[in-house]
């Protein structure tokens, strides 16, 4: 495939349910899990059903969502199968209770069928608890064998006992030699210009998005040169102004790596290198109040060119919220002894601490992700995947509902900075298995402490093969790779 070109997207429609534990807890973790690979489009309102199959077992609450992938139907499968294994689903009967539940119910227009897979889902168009959510965001969409309407199906399917729950999520140079010689004939590793503002133009589908950037570019120096023409660089970027702003580039890192080869061709270098951040806006939806947010967040590309190849990264920077495990753990014993003087035994006291959120004091959290690979990975996944390693993801934007949800859920999941940091890396690992071991990863974050004057701070970088080393081969494996020895080559 050509650099920078894309593949084409998929149209999937995917079937959540759960009945165990905190149900719309567990629809929302799953769609944030889901937009680590996929891009959700839309998702219908949440319906209480009864279940089917098993009757003597918790009500279900339900949902689809619409949403677009490179994925194969595949690895469609194996990625949703992923989410159920890593929220705790255990495999059991038929119509059993489960935490998580996750279906392919539509492919684009394509039926499948194996022991594995079945799509479009061989009881859809039974299911009135599918069917009731699926016609509120796609009523028209054909099934590709019964060649009627959802919407027909559903008339078919009487659709009696499925009740929408107060739930409404809707996702989202020319070559100038100096003449004189440098008093000192040493090479530079890096010279050049930093913080250069522009407007970036990235595509978003048929249309495209305008971004305000701050752009860093440098090149080599050999020890016979001076120096570099500092204005040559802004003639790069003045020479690519019009195609920059009027045609846009695929992605930030494919416009990196345009800048990158420029460079190198008109500062006559051995290598140059090109660091892109742009503040990016992407739509979430509070999580209970199901108000929609425009949340910005930094989009990073970098892109390392010589006359022979380029390495390029995209990565991101966002915020959300950590919870201290340490300070926790304290309370949590305080609070068990508080129990026990009131006269609760040692295992009601355990029993209630295990039941009610513990305090402690929490942090906000700056993390940055980056991933360098021939491979695409989509920006906006990034986000997702930095969030879902935090305690809380948050939002600029709460209703008091929403605040009760997030604080809930960042005490129920409290975590150090080095946990997210190793969180990170794992759900690169196990959300992307097709990523090759010599792409490049960078992982930080950076906790704003509530109770210190000092920041906490941790970070991990190397090939993805280094850290599988670790996390699947248990090696400990000592020297990582840096980000300027992998943009090196």
């Amino acid at each position: 495939m050509p650099v920078g070109a894309m593949a084409s997207l998929n149209r999937v429609y995917l079937g959540l349910g759960s009945n165990l534990g905190g149900r719309q807890s567990n629809l929302l973790q799953a769609l944030q899990y889901i937009q680590t690979r996929v891009s959700i489009k839309r998702v219908s309102s949440f319906y209480e059903t009864e279940p089917v199959g098993y009757d003597d077992q918790p009500k279900f609450l339900n949902a689809v969502c619409y949403a677009e992938t490179e994925l194969s139907p595949g690895d469609m499968l194996k990625f949703i199968k992923w989410i159920e294994k890593r929220m705790g689903r255990i495999e059991s009967v038929r119509n059993a209770p489960r935490l998580i539940d996750i279906d392919i119910l539509f492919y684009n227009d394509i039926a499948v069928a194996s022991d594995e897979l079945q799509i479009p889902h061989s009881r859809l168009h039974e299911r009135a608890f599918v069917l009731v959510p699926l016609v509120e965001i796609a009523s028209d969409l054909v099934h590709p064998i019964l060649k009627i309407t959802v919407e027909e199906m559903l008339r078919r399917a009487e659709p009696a006992g499925v009740r929408r729950v107060e739930r409404n999520l809707r996702l989202r140079l020319e070559r100038d030699v100096q003449d004189a010689a440098p008093s000192v004939a040493v090479s530079l590793s890096r010279a050049g210009v930093t913080n250069l503002r522009r407007i970036i133009h990235i595509a978003n589908g048929s249309q495209g998005i305008l971004f305000y950037a701050e752009l860093d570019l440098y090149v080599d120096v050999k020890p016979e040169q001076t120096g570099v023409h500092m204005s040559r660089f802004s003639d790069v970027l003045e020479s690519l102004a019009a195609e920059i702003v009027l045609e846009p580039s695929p992605d930030i890192e494919s416009l990196a790596e345009r800048l990158a080869r420029q460079i190198v061709h008109t500062q006559s270098a051995i290598r140059s290198e090109v660091h892109i951040r742009a503040r990016a806006p992407l739509m979430k939806v509070t999580p209970i109040s199901a108000r929609p947010v425009e949340e910005i967040y930094t989009l990073i590309g970098i892109a390392s060119s010589t006359r022979e190849n380029t390495r390029r990264l995209v990565g991101v920077e966002t915020e959300g919220m950590t919870v201290c495990p340490c300070a926790q753990d304290m309370v949590r014993s305080h609070s068990k002894d508080l129990l026990t003087a009131e006269g609760f035994t040692l295992e009601e006291a355990g029993r209630i601490v295990d039941t009610i959120p513990m305090a402690s004091h929490n942090q906000r959290g700056r993390g940055t992700l980056l991933i360098g690979s021939e491979m695409k990975v989509r920006a906006e996944n990034l986000v997702h995947i930095v969030e879902a390693s935090m305690s809380s993801e948050t939002y600029e934007l709460l209703k008091r509902t929403d605040e009760f949800f997030i604080v809930n859920k960042a005490h129920r999941n409290p975590r150090f900075v080095e946990d997210v940091v190793r969180e990170m890396l794992r759900n690169v690992v196990e959300i992307y298995p097709d990523l090759p071991d010599h792409a490049f990863v960078l992982a930080k974050q950076e906790n704003f402490e509530g109770v210190h004057k000092h920041n906490a701070f941790a970070e991990r970088f190397g090939t993805l093969g280094e850290i599988r080393r670790e996390m699947i081969g248990k090696d400990h494996v000592v020297r990582h790779t840096s980000l300027e020895e992998w943009l090196k080559g």
